[in-house]
């Protein structure tokens, strides 16, 4: 009717922004004064990153470790006090946010930000570890609709692709833009993305994949997470690993 205001309908898009903002600010209540908190990357660790640094500015004493100099960045801009992995002895609570969780075991699948090494590292530095999701991200098996993201040394690094290809992926060398520079990672190195399709055996895959030399790391993170916090239409949920 003329003149009544029906409001916007919410996109898709809109949808997962607020459930992973009501995750996000679910984790960082979490925290509490005195801890060392691993700040994840990637659009769901803003979130939480902002969420975060509205609690210091409100007084909470904490420092934390940025797994990638985006979000070191980030965190410098919301106020946070940052210290790094060498010098903090201990991180308390790392919280991050994954591409695909495995709906059972909460194995996830990480790297499309290309930080996977280094969020590797802090989270199994840390005591516990939060994944904060939107309900889409929720998978039953890993590698469903995502490839799984191998950090390999550059020299050399066809012959990590290689055989990646010989455990059954379809390795590609992720660039900039289709068919230009290639991806650098933090740590200098290149990010080959290679797809699996549906994987039966991650663990096994995983141990396979850093067996390869000339592989730095890889995006499965297997028996690391002790919880998640998923956004959902319904409100937020937390998960535990089946036991």
């Amino acid at each position: 009717m003329p003149g009544l205001d029906v409001g916007r309908a919410e996109s898709p898009l809109d949808r997962v922004n607020r459930q992973k903002r009501a995750a996000a600010e679910a984790a960082a209540l979490l925290v509490e004064d005195g801890m060392v908190v691993g700040l994840g990357t990637g659009s769901t660790a803003e979130f939480f990153i902002r969420a975060l640094g509205e609690r210091v500015a409100g007084g909470l004493a904490i420092v934390a470790v940025p797994t990638s100099r985006w979000a070191e960045s980030l965190a410098r801009s919301c106020g946070i006090p940052l210290t790094d992995l060498q010098s903090s002895g201990r991180i308390d609570l790392t919280v991050d946010g994954a591409d695909e969780i495995e709906r059972e075991t909460l194995a996830t699948l990480k790297g499309r930000g290309g930080a996977m090494v280094r969020e590797k590292l802090v989270a199994v530095a840390a005591q516990r570890v939060v994944i904060i999701a939107d309900e889409t991200k929720l998978v039953e098996r890993l590698g469903f609709s995502h490839p799984v993201p191998v950090e390999v040394v550059p020299f050399g690094w066809l012959v990590p692709a290689i055989e990646l290809d010989r455990l059954g992926g379809q390795a590609r060398l992720r660039t900039i833009e289709p068919g230009t520079t290639p991806f650098n990672s933090d740590n200098g190195n290149l990010v080959l993305d290679v797809a699996f399709g549906p994987i039966d055996r991650p663990e096994e895959l995983a141990r396979s994949i850093k067996a390869i030399t000339g592989v730095v790391d890889h995006g499965l993170f297997i028996d690391i997470a002790d919880s998640a916090i998923i956004g959902t239409a319904e409100g937020v949920r937390t998960l535990m690993p089946a036991s």
